[in-house]
């Protein structure tokens, strides 16, 4: 089975990529698709408190693997040595997607969108002429007056950005029409 298309949203602390992620899966979504995320952490969590028992089959039994199954939900916990990227989680995980939206992995080569909003300050990860320059599709951000040649900006303050930044990723990413 191909691997399905995978973008990701990147950004510095603070600057709104979760919120980004999540109303670019639910614009996607309402188009008809099957939409799949991954949020990548930089350091270790625990998806259920200590008081539960699968915390416990994980944490006490050292199990590796548990699965907690529901009659709505199913999530499972693996235990891995190094980390894997979002291409192999996908492989494994989730082919089934028509989209796969992964919010941090800046480090990897996947088309990527950065959020980055002059409210907030701090330097942008973009860097013109770096090798990760060539993976950018756009620039999401609250700054009217931004512009780098080259790289499409998705302004917030214009009333249909979503709308544009979800047909960007059908035409760009995801191939729709193509």
């Amino acid at each position: 089975m191909p691997r399905p298309p995978m973008l990701a949203i990147v950004g510095t602390k603070k600057h709104g990529k979760t919120t980004l992620t999540v109303q670019l899966a639910a614009e996607l979504k309402r188009r008809g698709h099957r939409v799949m995320t991954i949020k990548h952490g930089t350091h270790t969590f625990n998806i259920d408190p200590s008081t539960t028992d699968t915390y416990r089959h994980y944490h006490e039994g050292e199990a590796e693997k548990v699965a907690m199954v529901s009659p709505d939900k199913f999530a499972l916990v693996e235990r891995w040595s190094e980390e894997r990227s979002p291409e192999e989680i996908v492989d494994r995980y989730m082919g089934e997607a028509s989209i796969v939206l992964c919010e941090g992995f800046k480090r990897t080569a996947l088309p990527r969108v950065e959020i980055w909003r002059k409210a907030v300050g701090e330097q942008m990860i973009y860097e013109a002429g770096s090798a990760s320059a060539a993976h950018y599709l756009a620039i999401a951000t609250d700054d009217d007056s931004l512009s780098i040649p080259g790289v499409r900006m998705i302004r917030f303050s214009q009333s249909t950005w979503l709308s544009d930044l979800a047909t960007m990723v059908e035409r760009e990413v995801m191939r729709v029409g193509a």
